[in-house]
């Protein structure tokens, strides 16, 4: 599940943080991980070869940090062994024979409980409580 996880992750990372980002397909609703501060934020190379040292070191720490987002969201997101979709456990029920995301549950006419909170309405902005999920509104 991480690595599925990982390959829908947004990167919202600027040269002082590291953030990534997961799109509820069903809701829409917006996940951000916590963020983590480059440990060389604002440090200014003296040098080409500073420069190449530091930029190769922002990226094995962004990946440290993908990877700690990566099992964070893992937590949060299920994927729907019918559609294939990627939800948030507002959008995914826990059913009897299989666990589905709410429109397979409809689709197929199954009935279960929800993972985390209530539904979700696409009309309503999720609540905030299970983490950092937020309405995108465009």
């Amino acid at each position: 599940m991480k690595r599925v996880v990982k390959e829908a992750m947004g990167d919202c990372s600027t040269v002082e943080e590291f953030r990534f980002l997961v799109r509820c397909q069903k809701c829409g609703g917006i996940w951000h991980s916590s963020p983590i501060r480059f440990s060389k934020a604002g440090a200014e190379p003296e040098s080409e070869g500073m420069r190449t040292i530091l930029r190769t070191l922002y990226e094995r720490e962004r990946e440290a940090a993908r990877e700690m987002a990566a099992a964070e969201a893992a937590e949060i997101f299920n994927y729907c062994p019918v559609c294939g979709r990627l939800v948030c456990d507002r959008c995914f029920l826990i059913c009897e024979d299989l666990d589905l995301c709410i429109a397979c549950a409809k689709a197929l006419q199954v009935r279960g409980d929800v993972v985390a909170g209530e539904v979700s309405d696409p009309r309503r902005a999720p609540a905030e409580s299970a983490g950092r999920i937020s309405k995108n509104r465009r």
